[in-house]
């Protein structure tokens, strides 16, 4: 301070007017210079932003050249913004993390370095090639999910974490997609975004302070020799599939009308069954009707014969006509003639007729 007024003091005196007029000159032609650096500074890094499809307004997700000039300034009164954290340091050192509200700083020491989103945010995983355990080729792309919960590693922890968690995705898809095979790459994908979700926070949660939520294989392009082969595969089994759906149709068509005639079958021997079962039933109610019909009939004519004088005696003759009548009835019906001993004793036969009679009539009386 003392060496510039001593200086002051040597130089020659120069007119107030000239050294305002020179001022304003000066003031104007900085000014204009500092717009024009300002516009071409604006310019470039709305270029560079949407180059890297990352919005103009707001601040950038990742750490660039860009980056230092949009962080905010230290006014001493500053609002955080809702989840996000602005990393303070103080004197070039690590001093504290702002939380979203109101805050306050000290001017010239405190310089807010690192802004964090807390959002979640999507990391697109360009398109790689990986060779499965069978050796096929395969170009893979994903979706990593991300969201910063320690902004203090994620500032200190790595230059640019969202570029080194990107590579690690990479490198983990290409490990693991190394140690399956196609089908099972095809078929497990959920197993597979699962590992490589777990190995990348196994490396990023306690280093970088950076969690990933959920990663997502978007896009499998096998070779198209692969893929040709994947299709008659699929045609061949389709076509197996649909001749064994066939072949149990007639199976089951064969069983059903087999079934039909069995029940068939069985239904006839059961009605059958029954029908004769009935039949038995009707022969047996029949004799058994005939029986006490003719049972009775005998009652009605034995009780007839005997309250009827002379009726015993009329029966026993009646019985001998019927006898002496059937004897002779026996060469009419058969071609068996029956010739009696005594045919030439035409009176014996009357005789034994007549015998007969009285044997019935003393066997009568004897009762």
């Amino acid at each position: 301070m003392i060496s510039t007024i001593a200086k002051s003091a040597a130089m020659p005196m120069v007119p107030v007017r000239a050294i305002s007029i020179a001022t304003r000159a000066n003031s104007s032609n900085l000014l204009t210079a500092f717009a024009r650096a300002r516009s071409n500074s604006g310019a470039l890094s709305a270029n560079f932003t949407r180059n890297l499809g990352g919005n103009s307004n707001g601040y950038s997700s990742t750490l660039n050249f860009f980056q230092r000039e949009q962080l905010p300034t230290n006014t001493v009164i500053r609002f955080v913004p809702q989840q996000t954290a602005w990393v303070v340091e103080r004197m070039g050192k690590f001093h504290r993390i702002l939380q979203p509200g109101l805050t306050f700083l000290i001017p010239i020491l405190d310089k807010i370095t690192y802004v964090q989103s807390l959002k979640e945010s999507a990391i697109e995983i360009p398109s790689q090639n990986a060779i499965t355990s069978d050796n096929v080729s395969l170009e893979l792309d994903g979706i990593l999910y991300i969201k910063v919960i320690d902004p203090y590693k994620a500032s200190y922890g790595v230059e640019d974490f969202k570029f080194a968690i990107s590579q690690l995705a990479q490198t983990t898809m290409r490990s693991e997609i190394g140690s399956m095979t196609l089908d099972a790459v095809l078929k497990e994908r959920q197993l597979l975004n699962n590992n490589i979700n777990h190995v990348i926070n196994d490396a990023a949660r306690d280093n970088w302070g950076v969690e990933c939520l959920r990663y997502e294989i978007r896009d499998i392009h096998p070779p198209q020799n692969v893929l040709d082969a994947m299709h008659r595969q699929v045609s061949a089994e389709r076509s197996k599939r649909a001749e064994i759906l066939e072949s149990e149709g007639q199976r089951q068509s064969k069983i059903n009308i087999s079934e039909g005639e069995k029940q068939s079958i069985i239904l006839a021997s059961e009605a059958n069954k029954e029908e004769q079962i009935n039949q038995a039933a009707g022969e047996a109610q029949s004799i058994l009707l005939k029986s006490e019909a003719t049972a009775k009939g005998l009652k009605l004519i034995a009780q007839a014969i005997k309250e009827t004088p002379g009726g015993a005696e009329a029966v026993n003759l009646q019985v001998a006509q019927e006898y002496i009548k059937q004897f002779g009835n026996l060469a009419k019906e058969t071609n068996t003639v029956i010739i009696p001993q005594n045919l030439g004793d035409l009176g014996g036969m009357i005789t034994s007729g007549l015998s007969l009679y009285e044997n019935l009539n003393k066997a009568k009386k004897n009762v």
